[in-house]
C-alpha cells in the first residue's frame, strides 16, 4: 500500500506547475478507500502502459476550395440575384480568379430566362412577328405599325429587360423609340398610350391586366413552347472542369418554371339537350368537340358548366321541345370525357329537373369520374363545400351559387340541387377562402340579359365577390357574352355565352368565349380570351379573323375600353355593393324583350332557354 502512495505522490508532482525559480513539493495524501489513481495524460512520461490511453497524431483534413463563379457582362441584376441565390458557389472578386464561367455559351445549360412582348389587355392585335420586332430594335420605326393602328408605336421597358435584350439581340439602333419606365408604372403606361405602346416583360412579371402577344404564333403560355425556337430566350451556360460544373447539380434558374405554372379554362353554358342532343344522336356523342376538344383538354384545369342532369328514362331529344323540363342521356358524358373535364360547376338552374334521383345520378356519375363539383351537391351541406384544387403548387378554389332559382331547383337539409345565394355565407367563405388559397374563383347561375352590358345591380354582386377576396369572378349563366372588367385588381368576365348548346337564332348567341387563365407561382398572371362561333346547333369552332375582330370590339367598347367609347360599366369609385336579395318568385331568366321561346330555327326575339 505504501508504494503505492507514492507512486501516486509522483505523478501528482509532475503534474504541479512550477513557477520560475521555486521547487516544486509534493503534497502529502492520506490513504483513502476512495482515492484513485489520476490517470497520464498525453503530456505525461508514464513510467507504465496501465491506464494509459493511445493518442495517435491525426493529419490535418485538406481544404476542397468552393469553386468560383464569374459572370457574363451586362447581365441584369434580378438574374445577378437568382444565380446568387440558387448555387453555394461564390461570385468570384475578380475574373481570372474564377473557376466557373456562366456566360451565353458554354459547357452546360444552367439557367433560362423567357422575355414576352405584351400590350394593354384591350388589344385587337393578337401576334407580332420576330421580324417586324427585329426591323424596329435595328431602327425601323415602321416595322410595328400594324400594331399601333397606323401609328408608329413606343417599346416600354424596364432596365433590367432593356439590359436582358441587349444580350439576346444585341443594342438597338440609337433611333429606336424605346423609353425605360419603373415596373410599377409599366401597366399603367401601356394601358394609358394604347394602342402604340408596346411591352417586353419577363415571363415571371405578366400580369393578368396585360395582353400576350403571339411571336411568330408562338404562344409563350403555352407549355409546349419550343424554347429553342422561339426569339426571345436569354440561355445561360457555365464553363469548367467537371468538378466543378457539378456544385449546381440540377439547379438552373429561369423564370419560368412549369412547375411553377398551372393553366385553367373556364366556359359558359353547356346543356346537353334539344337540337343539340339531336344532333348528337345523328352525328355522334363526340360531334360538338370536334373542333374545341384539344384546346380545353390541354388545360391542367377544365371547367364546365353542365346546367342538365342525366337520366335514366331521358326521352328522345326533340329539337322543337316546347317546355324547358331538360335531362340528358347518361352516355352523353362521353362529351365532357373528351374535352378533359377536370371541375363541373352545378349552380344551373335546371339541375333538378328530373327529381332527387336524375339529380344524385349525375352527382354519382361525376364522383366516379373522379371530377370535383361545386355550387351544388347532394344536399345543402354539400352543395355548399368549395372545390379546393392543387396543381403545380399552386392552389385554386371554387365557389358558385344561384340567386335566381326556381326555388326548387336550390338544395336543401334532405334534398339536392343547386347552391342559392346566401350573401353572408358567400363573402364569409370567400374571406376564410383568401387567406387559405393562392386564386379564389366565384361563379355565378345570375339572370341572364340578352345584351353586352351587365346591369348595374350585376355589376354590384360580382364586386361584392371581389371585396370579399375573390381573383377571378365569372359569369356561367349567360347566352350572349358580356363584358369585362379589372376591379380592384381582380378579373371579372360578367358573362362568357354559350359552348354546348343550340341556341342558332342571332350572331350575339352564336358567339362563344372561353377564358384560359394562367396561374404562376400563386399569381394570376394572363387571361387569353379564346373566341369561337356556334355552329350546327352544337359546335363550337375557331372564329374567322373578322368574326374575332367583331366580337372582341363589342366586348371592349361595352368595358369602356374603346377608344371612342362611352363607359357602360358603373365606375367602380361610385358603385355600391347591395346584394340581389333572393325569394321564390325569382324568374329563371331576366331578358331584354323576351317574349318567345327560342327553337332550333333562327327568330327575332331571345327565349327563356
Amino acid at each position: 500500500m505504501q508504494r503505492k502512495i507514492l507512486i501516486v505522490l509522483l505523478i501528482m508532482a509532475m503534474l504541479v506547475p512550477m513557477g520560475c525559480g521555486e521547487t516544486a513539493t509534493a503534497t502529502p495524501v492520506e490513504e483513502s478507500a476512495t482515492s484513485t489513481v489520476i490517470p497520464a495524460t498525453a503530456t505525461t512520461q508514464p513510467t507504465s502502459s496501465a491506464n494509459v490511453p493511445l493518442v495517435i497524431d491525426q493529419p490535418e483534413p485538406t481544404l476542397v476550395p468552393t469553386p468560383a463563379y464569374s459572370l457574363v457582362g451586362g447581365l441584369p441584376a434580378n438574374i445577378v440575384e437568382a444565380i446568387s441565390d440558387s448555387v453555394s458557389a461564390a461570385l468570384a472578386p475578380e475574373q481570372d480568379t474564377a473557376s466557373i464561367a456562366i456566360n451565353l455559351t458554354g459547357d452546360m445549360l444552367i439557367g433560362q430566362y423567357v422575355y414576352v412582348p405584351v400590350a394593354a389587355f384591350p388589344t385587337l392585335t393578337d401576334s407580332i412577328t420576330a421580324e417586324s420586332l427585329l426591323a424596329f430594335w435595328a431602327g425601323d420605326a415602321a416595322a410595328l405599325n400594324d400594331l399601333g393602328e397606323g401609328q408608329t408605336v413606343t417599346l416600354y421597358l424596364t432596365q433590367d429587360t432593356l439590359d436582358a435584350l441587349i444580350l439576346i439581340l444585341g443594342e438597338p439602333a440609337e433611333s429606336t423609340d424605346i423609353e425605360i419606365v419603373g415596373a410599377d408604372a409599366l401597366i399603367d403606361t401601356l394601358w394609358d398610350e394604347r394602342p402604340t405602346a408596346l411591352g417586353i416583360v419577363g415571363f415571371d412579371e405578366l400580369d393578368s391586366q396585360l395582353k400576350v402577344l403571339y411571336l411568330d404564333e408562338q404562344n409563350p403560355l403555352d407549355r409546349e413552347l419550343d424554347l429553342d425556337a422561339y426569339p426571345l430566350v436569354l440561355n445561360l451556360y457555365a464553363s469548367g472542369s467537371e468538378d466543378d460544373l457539378a456544385v449546381w447539380g440540377n439547379t438552373q434558374v429561369t423564370n419560368r418554371d412549369l412547375e411553377k405554372m398551372t393553366t385553367l379554362v373556364m366556359t359558359g353554358v353547356t346543356a346537353l339537350v334539344r337540337a343539340t342532343a339531336n344532333a348528337m344522336e345523328a352525328k355522334g356523342i363526340l360531334y360538338p368537340a370536334l373542333y374545341i376538344s384539344d384546346t380545353l383538354a390541354s388545360a391542367d384545369i377544365t371547367h364546365i358548366s353542365n346546367e342538365i342532369p342525366f337520366a335514366e328514362n331521358c326521352p328522345v331529344p326533340d329539337p322543337n321541345q316546347d317546355d324547358v323540363v331538360f335531362c340528358s342521356d347518361p352516355d352523353y358524358i362521353e362529351l365532357l370525357r373528351a374535352v378533359g373535364v377536370d371541375i363541373i360547376e352545378l349552380t344551373g338552374n335546371h339541375f333538378q329537373d328530373y327529381g332527387d334521383e336524375a339529380t344524385l345520378l349525375t352527382i354519382a356519375m361525376y364522383d366516379e369520374e373522379g371530377w370535383a363539383y361545386y355550387g351544388g351537391g347532394k344536399n345543402l351541406e354539400d352543395a355548399q363545400e368549395p372545390a379546393i384544387m392543387e396543381n403545380h403548387g399552386n392552389t385554386l378554389s371554387f365557389l358558385g351559387c344561384n340567386p335566381v332559382g326556381p326555388y326548387y331547383a336550390f338544395a336543401t337539409e334532405d334534398q339536392p340541387g343547386c347552391l342559392g345565394c346566401d350573401w353572408d355565407y358567400m363573402e364569409q367563405e370567400i374571406n376564410i377562402l383568401a387567406e387559405t388559397v393562392d386564386v379564389p374563383i366565384v361563379t355565378f347561375q345570375y339572370w341572364e340579359f340578352y345584351h353586352y352590358e351587365p346591369t348595374a345591380e350585376q355589376q354590384s354582386d360580382f364586386r361584392a365577390m371581389v371585396d370579399a377576396g375573390a381573383e377571378i369572378v365569372s359569369g356561367s349563366q349567360a347566352h350572349h357574352p358580356q363584358a369585362i372588367e379589372f376591379y380592384n385588381g381582380s378579373f371579372i368576365h360578367y358573362g362568357l355565352g354559350n359552348l354546348f348548346f343550340d341556341q342558332m337564332w342571332s350572331t350575339e348567341t352564336r358567339q362563344i368565349m372561353v377564358d384560359r387563365h394562367t396561374i404562376y407561382d400563386g399569381k394570376h398572371i394572363s387571361t387569353e380570351l379564346l373566341t369561337y362561333t356556334l355552329e350546327d346547333y352544337c359546335q363550337p369552332r375557331p372564329t374567322t379573323d373578322e368574326e374575332r375582330i367583331s366580337l372582341l370590339t363589342s366586348i371592349f367598347d361595352t368595358s369602356g375600353w374603346m377608344g371612342n367609347a362611352a363607359t357602360v360599366l358603373v365606375p367602380a369609385a361610385t358603385a355600391t355593393p347591395t346584394l340581389t336579395g333572393m325569394t321564390e318568385e325569382a324568374t329563371i331568366e331576366a331578358t331584354v324583350g323576351a317574349t318567345a321561346e327560342a327553337t332550333v330555327e333562327p327568330t327575332t326575339s331571345p327565349g327563356t332557354f
